[in-house]
């Protein structure tokens, strides 16, 4: 028998029972629809947190209070004030360093008229637009003279705008009056695709915040190849400043937008493969689902195999007939998976607001492992299909 007549004579097997194929069918479906779902939101999460990190520059290094330690408990502290402004001035004398700006930043009110929300403030100084390459829809920013005299202006991201004003509202909203914590700011700018306000750091430490210390600084480095030996520039300079000798009691910490990339890229990665292979469990489940159903088939069919040796199909026939039939409900299956997965994917994807990624290797591994699963599990019922004797199986009732 050939290749081709095996293959219709599987296809009419299956048809014959077309109810039972589906059920058959439904544990390769499930899981490999929840391996491609879980695949492609976790690469669409992926790329959006990259992206938000990508935003600030991978050219932006922050210097934070505190020594970042890994592990429960290891954070640098929002409370730590080892940082202050002759800290900035120090690292703006670093080779490879061409912007620098101080942030203190604090969660305030603010309110016009009736209209209030609640939103970060950020107390800069007027380098910080260029270090973060931030996008001016309306006015202007705030300038280094405004940062002198400390001046009771505010640049306001659009979300806040449309909150307090309405939508439209940059033809007119510079010049108005804002209360930031029931303290009066005129508003000079509008910041595209931000929910914080930024105001002068000095009016931010005597005006409104009370405070000196900083709760980071920003730095702009010009050779992103140098990335390394700039962080170990500022770290050591840092440290001659704080008088500290040993790198093991350092308070600061230097982080680049790279590193957080890496970092979460790797993190997210191990959570996205943890999840797929809770998820192909259910493979294994309908693998062995195929494997028992394909068992009953042979039992059922035992009279037709004999009839079929006694017309002349050898053993090999009968096994490649039965893993036929094993890999067409596998990849059928797998075919159904793939298409339901993206379908669920590209919906969540669009509830979470994460990008819809799908990538071919996920879709190949799932048609592969669908192969995989029908080859396994097939071939013991295959391989007993075809072990039959023919007189015992055309005797059998």
């Amino acid at each position: 028998m050939n290749f081709s007549e095996l293959l219709s004579l599987a296809i009419e097997a299956l048809r014959r029972n077309i109810g039972r194929t589906l059920l058959t069918m439904l544990g390769i479906i499930i899981g490999i629809a929840s391996v491609i779902t879980i695949m492609s939101l976790g690469e669409g999460s992926t790329q959006s947190i990259v992206g938000s990190i990508s935003s600030f520059g991978t050219n932006v290094l922050t210097i934070t209070p505190g020594k970042s330690r890994r592990g429960p408990g290891g954070s640098s502290g929002s409370t730590v004030t080892t940082l202050v402004k002759s800290d900035a001035e120090t690292v703006g004398t670093v080779s490879n360093v061409s912007a620098v700006s101080r942030v203190i930043n604090k969660s305030k009110s603010i309110t016009v008229d009736s209209e209030s929300t609640t939103s970060t403030i950020i107390g800069t100084d007027a380098s910080y637009s260029f270090i973060n390459s931030l996008t001016i829809i309306s006015g202007f920013y705030f300038t280094d003279s405004d940062v002198i005299s400390a001046a009771k202006d505010v640049v306001i991201g659009d979300e806040i705008m449309e909150e307090l004003f309405g939508e439209g509202a940059e033809s007119f909203v510079v010049g108005s009056t804002v209360r930031i914590d029931g303290r009066v700011f005129q508003v000079i700018g509008v910041i595209k695709d931000s929910n914080s306000a930024y105001i002068p750091i000095t009016t931010a430490q005597s005006f409104l915040f009370g405070q000196t210390h900083l709760d980071s600084i920003s730095a702009y480095i010009d050779d992103i190849d140098l990335v390394s030996t700039t962080i170990t520039d500022i770290e050591d300079s840092l440290m001659l400043a704080h008088n500290i000798d040993d790198p093991e009691t350092i308070d600061f910490s230097v982080n680049s937008s790279q590193s957080m990339i890496d970092t979460i890229s790797s993190v997210t990665g191990t959570l996205t493969a943890m999840l797929s292979g809770i998820a192909a469990i259910s493979l294994l489940v309908g693998g062995i689902g195929i494997m028992n159903i394909m068992l009953v088939t042979v039992t059922e069919r035992t009279r037709e195999i004999g009839l079929l040796k006694a017309l002349g199909a050898r053993a090999g026939d009968i096994l490649t007939q039965f893993l036929i039939e094993s890999l067409v409900l596998t990849l059928v299956g797998g075919t159904i998976g793939v298409a339901i997965g993206l379908g669920v994917a590209f919906i969540m994807s669009s509830a979470l607001q994460v990008p819809f990624v799908v990538k071919l290797t996920s879709i190949l591994l799932s048609f592969g492992v669908s192969a995989g699963v029908g080859v396994v599990f097939g071939y013991y019922p295959a391989k007993k299909a075809a072990n039959l004797v023919p007189v015992d199986a055309l005797r059998y009732e």
